[in-house]
């Protein structure tokens, strides 16, 4: 070949070259993407998208100029580093469907000794995974071999200095605060981070001492996902007045985001004091106290089979009996109160909190296709979902359930901003219907009396814990000097908690609001 044919040839070398590893680079990222740039676009949080792709294609950037410029054995060892990031990636990707974060790859650093289980469990997924890892890093090989016929790198000892710097870069900035999170590169950035992170601290003692007798066999707390007051209330409380439930009307979630609302809730908040200073990772947690009062605790959650999600850290892991990871579809709320139907007719004395599967965006994968056109707007879509996540639940859950031994309380994690065109929840803005949720109490008919005289609207989150509390036995003055008023009366003044809900470093803060009034009123 001449070289004049050669020059022409070149650039289609050099474009077949990029388009390699442009699909070896999206093979290996597929679930930073689809969660971090399609399911927020989606979302209607074009921000967010843009900034996460922004990112990818610099870390993007970074391996291709280190692609084409490394040397040999550095290419080599680079590769080999990035399989293995890359198949951890996607093995956890392929199984539970999301992307690697420093919560799971702490937990997975945890639980190595459940390898094998969880290889034998997923062996299908984690096969599949391996095939894309080795696929894309095979396209990262082919993507050299052409570029390199195509480009001529400078002097090898600079090519591969050079090589060497832009490819270590998005790591090194990750010091400063941006995110290296490309799936060729995290599992390292993360295992630096997580190794230098202070531990998380330990729970505090429970100080008060319940007095059982008279107290319910079992105690149910269902917090649903994405579940908007008006949608409920719309969809769902005209079927349930058979089970003649205490509907506290519109309440306010203590976030617009789930991981904060469950950590607050879990935790209980002192209405009081609460400040940027309050760690909620320190205090007793609902668990300390449902323990202290016989009852045999148990953590379900509807929405993930891998690591513990919404800021369930080790110290508060350890003082759940059974933490069960339930996700099975779209039918996994149905499923999940057959499951505790049988426990509420049992003899054991038992306390569950159960983070539900519920409706969060996109809605139209919250039920099965056909029921509506496929073009039918977001608000018909969310009705649908509703419907069908909730529209079985309550019959299924409380069907044959001695009432008189139960007590059963039921809220969204946070509400929806339905509005076209909107982020649907956890905006930075925090629009009131993300706050505004259902509340709702299925008591023995004692119980229904002493709320009888409850407000109708206007009820806090943070009352569900103080009352959680004084079912269990604990003293009523005890509790609400601790906390808030319980739900027979109205909260001392509604809070909120932002992403960051507990100090990340050390003289951190706490990223915590009030309001005055209910949220929107």
């Amino acid at each position: 070949m001449t070289a004049r044919a050669a020059r022409r040839r070149s650039p289609w070398l050099a474009l077949a070259g990029a388009a390699l590893f442009a699909g070896g680079f999206a093979m290996a990222n597929r679930f930073q993407l689809v969660n971090g740039v399609l399911y927020r676009w989606a979302a209607h949080d074009l921000h967010s998208a843009t900034l996460n792709f922004g990112f990818l294609s610099l870390q993007a950037a970074a391996l291709f100029a280190a692609t084409l410029l490394l040397g040999r054995k550095l290419f080599a060892a680079a590769m080999a580093l990035a399989f293995l990031s890359i198949l951890v990636n996607l093995g956890y990707g392929q199984t539970t469907h999301a992307p690697l974060d420093l919560g799971t790859l702490a937990w997975m650093s945890a639980e190595t000794r459940e390898a094998g289980s969880a290889a034998g469990q997923f062996a299908v997924p984690l096969l599949l995974a391996a095939a894309q890892a080795v696929a894309a890093i095979a396209l990262f090989v082919g993507a050299r071999v052409l570029l390199r016929r195509a480009i001529r790198p400078p002097s090898p000892r600079l090519g591969t200095s050079l090589g060497l710097l832009v490819l270590l870069a998005p790591n090194l900035a990750a010091g400063l605060g941006l995110p290296a999170n490309a799936a060729e590169r995290n599992l390292y950035t993360l295992g630096v981070e997580m190794a230098d992170a202070d531990p998380p601290p330990p729970r505090a003692a429970v100080d008060l001492v319940p007095q059982t007798a008279g107290t319910p066999r079992h105690i149910l707390w269902l917090v649903d996902e994405s579940v908007a007051y008006a949608e409920f209330e719309r969809v769902i409380a005209p079927r349930l007045g058979a089970y003649r439930p205490i509907d506290f009307g519109m309440s306010a979630s203590m976030a617009n985001c789930s991981a904060p609302s469950n950590l607050a809730l879990r935790s209980g908040v002192d209405v009081r004091d609460a400040g940027p200073n309050l760690d909620l990772r320190r205090t007793p947690s609902i668990w300390g106290y449902a323990k202290k009062a016989g009852y045999r605790t148990t953590m379900i959650d509807g929405q993930t089979n891998g690591a513990p999600q919404n800021f369930l850290l080790p110290p508060e892991r350890a003082l759940i009996d059974r933490v069960r990871g339930e996700a099975s579809g779209m039918d996994t709320d149905v499923k999940i109160a057959g499951q505790l139907n049988q426990q509420l007719r049992g003899p054991e004395r038992t306390f569950t909190y159960v983070v539900l599967r519920g409706v969060h965006f996109q809605y139209k994968d919250h039920f099965p296709a056909g029921m509506i056109p496929a073009n039918s707007p977001e608000i018909v879509q969310y009705r649908t979902a509703l419907g069908y996540s909730k529209g079985r639940f309550f019959d299924r859950l409380l069907a044959g359930v001695d009432r008189s031994q139960v007590a059963v309380i039921y809220q969204s994690d946070h509400g929806q901003n339905l509005t076209p065109g909107k982020l649907p929840h956890c905006s930075p803005e925090g629009v009131p219907a993300e706050f505004q949720i259902p509340l709702l109490a299925f008591v023995s008919q004692a119980q229904q009396a002493r709320f009888a005289a409850a407000p109708h609207q206007g009820h806090s989150a943070s009352q569900v814990f103080p009352t959680l509390l004084e079912w269990m036995g604990y003293d009523a003055v005890a509790v609400q000097r601790r906390y808030d008023v319980d739900l027979t009366g109205e909260p001392l003044r509604y809070v909120r908690f932002g992403r960051n809900a507990f100090p990340i470093d050390k003289g951190g803060k706490a990223d915590v609001t009030f309001w005055s009034k209910f949220p929107g009123a």
